[in-house]
């Protein structure tokens, strides 16, 4: 194949006596005359520095542009934004989280579609901008490969930020004074990277690696490492590997490849934001990919690392073993993994993990097959009158498998934290966090300041929590979210009163209200809508064009009538 022929979207751009000015604008930037007759690859950089998640993140694009120029190409570095949910957390200000997803990945698309480049790179180091890189890479449909930033080192004592949500619950509850809260805050967060545990980040590397889209291991190194900067190396060559054979992300991102993600991130026990941003990328890609694949899949897929939050490793003392790698391997070996699936080196999976080591002798950090931490997995889809269209539990088995106890109802994250950092909040009760979903918000707001005061204040046992925004990767205990219909469209959850007896059965995948149907219709005819709390912006458009949770909290474009 010729050099212009790898050249399919930048020659449009650049060659030609008509393209004289865009090649002057371009040499005011760097471009050489030999650069020209390159492919052009852009590399999307989440850098920013409102977050630790990405401080870091533009020494590792420009590594990445300088491999992708030393193996033919000619790498371009732009920006896209991120916002941390880290810091938003428990304020108005994490309406954006999920928003951001959206904004990322229509950036990407609009910065690659309008330069024309040949080929992405692309660095996430955060929640939102992960999925959202892939989301875009998908609508591009050019040569791409997915670097992630790497995870923190741990804090002082193995904290992360999860401590610190933690220790304000028990710092309400009495059981640290001030002073040990402040020395929780001070000593947490060390240095760049995203969050210590198998949090919604980790778990989308994790998931990335396993669809395909990232090289081997870039789910498993820290952001400050040696290897993070050789992955960013091989990706710029493995990119110009693409571009070379015509491999593109809808090659890579087939249901099979879907499904491996899925078996990884449960083995993991991942985020349940995985079910959110799978299913996203799954739409982007054409794939069809619904709730009841999450469930028909974690009927065989046991939970396997003993990870934070529920568990006691961090990320980084998995990588200390060989990161999940040698976990993929397993899971293939058991037949749990569809190794023909096609990847960004070129092979397939089963090709890539051929010559992976297992685990060393002695770690306790992955479980073996016949001693699962569950042996299936541990994200229950859950339908019943409070959820007909489905919610998301992340049920481990160590909080049980079956609660019941009466509602006490809130139409925001703020009211139920204040409730449970005054004592309002006690044993027995199922808190419903209302009007917190893609609409509602909007923006499906993390409910990790509630989840984090309530096992701060030991309650994590016997309370539990509903809601139609979602959860935090740090969350844990038994907790429900996703919930759909939502409350701001009229879903079961808008009719739920304090009182009223609530039933959450992960064994038979079930929620339940124990209020008859006929009174559920007189609430219903009764309810109204409440008034948004928002009328302009990007949260006004994005509440408008928003779908359902348990489609991915997608925005959908209106209809074009031809």
């Amino acid at each position: 194949m010729s050099d212009k022929d790898l050249r399919r979207y930048s020659r449009i751009v650049v060659d030609g006596v008509e393209q004289a000015p865009s090649r002057a604008m371009l040499r005011a930037v760097g471009f050489t005359e030999e650069d020209f007759e390159r492919p052009q690859i852009g590399i999307a950089s989440t850098w920013s520095m409102v977050t630790p998640c990405n401080m870091h993140i533009n020494g590792l694009a420009d590594e990445a542009a300088r491999a992708s120029s030393e193996a033919g190409g000619k790498g371009v570095v732009f920006n896209t934004i991120s916002v941390s949910d880290g810091i938003s957390m428990g304020t108005p200000g994490m309406r954006y989280s999920l928003v951001s997803r959206e904004i990322i990945a229509d950036s990407i698309e609009a910065v690659a579609g309008a330069e024309g480049f040949d080929g992405v790179i692309a660095i996430g180091g955060c929640d939102k901008n992960m999925p959202g890189c892939v989301m875009a890479m998908a609508r591009l449909n050019r040569p791409s490969v997915f670097v992630y930033g790497g995870t923190i080192r741990p804090g002082a004592k193995r904290r992360d930020i999860v401590s610190v949500f933690e220790a304000v619950g028990a710092c309400s509850a009495g059981s640290i004074s001030d002073a040990e809260l402040l020395e929780v805050e001070q000593t947490a967060i060390p240095g760049p990277g995203a969050c210590g545990g198998m949090y919604t980040a980790n778990t989308m590397a994790s998931a990335i690696e396993a669809l395909g889209m990232s090289l081997a291991n870039s789910s498993a190194q820290e952001a400050i490492s040696d290897q993070k900067l050789d992955d960013c190396r091989r990706a710029g060559q493995a990119v110009m590997n693409l571009i070379r054979e015509d491999i593109k992300p809808l090659d890579i991102m087939t249901r099979e490849a879907f499904e491996n993600a899925i078996s990884v991130v449960i083995a993991l026990a991942g985020s349940t934001n995985a079910v959110l941003h799978l299913l996203a990328i799954a739409r982007e890609a054409g794939v069809e990919l619904t709730l009841d694949d999450f469930t028909r899949i974690g009927e065989r897929v046991p939970v396997l690392a003993d990870v934070k939050p529920s568990g006691k490793y961090l990320m980084s003392e998995l990588i200390e073993i060989g990161g999940i790698q040698p976990l993929m391997k397993r899971l293939l070996d058991n037949g749990l993994l569809h190794g023909d699936c096609l990847t960004v080196t070129g092979k397939t999976l089963a090709d890539n993990l051929a010559e992976v080591a297992d685990y060393p002798a002695g770690q306790d950090i992955i479980r073996d097959f016949d001693d699962p931490i569950k042996p299936d997995s541990h994200l229950a889809i859950l339908y019943g009158n409070v959820a007909p269209e489905g919610a998301v539990a992340k049920i481990t088995g160590k909080e049980g498998l079956l609660f019941e106890g009466r509602a006490r109802v809130f139409h925001s994250e703020e009211e139920a934290l204040q409730a449970i950092l005054d004592d309002t909040v006690v044993a027995g009760d199922v808190l419903v966090i209302r009007y917190e979903g893609p609409k509602g918000a909007p923006g499906m707001r993390e409910m990790l300041s509630p989840t984090g005061a309530i096992m701060g204040k030991g309650l994590g046992a016997d309370v539990a929590l509903i809601t139609d925004g979602r959860f935090s990767g740090g969350s844990h205990g038994f907790v429900v979210g996703h919930v759909a219909p939502e409350a701001a469209v009229g879903g079961p959850i808008a009719l739920i009163q304090d009182g009223d007896i609530l039933k959450i059965d992960a064994q038979n995948k079930e929620i339940n209200m124990q209020v008859d149907d006929a009174e559920l219709e007189r609430r219903r005819s009764a309810w109204k809508r409440p008034a948004s709390p928002v009328k302009a912006g990007v949260l006004a458009k994005y509440r408008n064009e928003v779908s359902s949770a348990s489609e991915g909290a997608v925005t959908i474009p209106p209809a074009w009538d031809e």
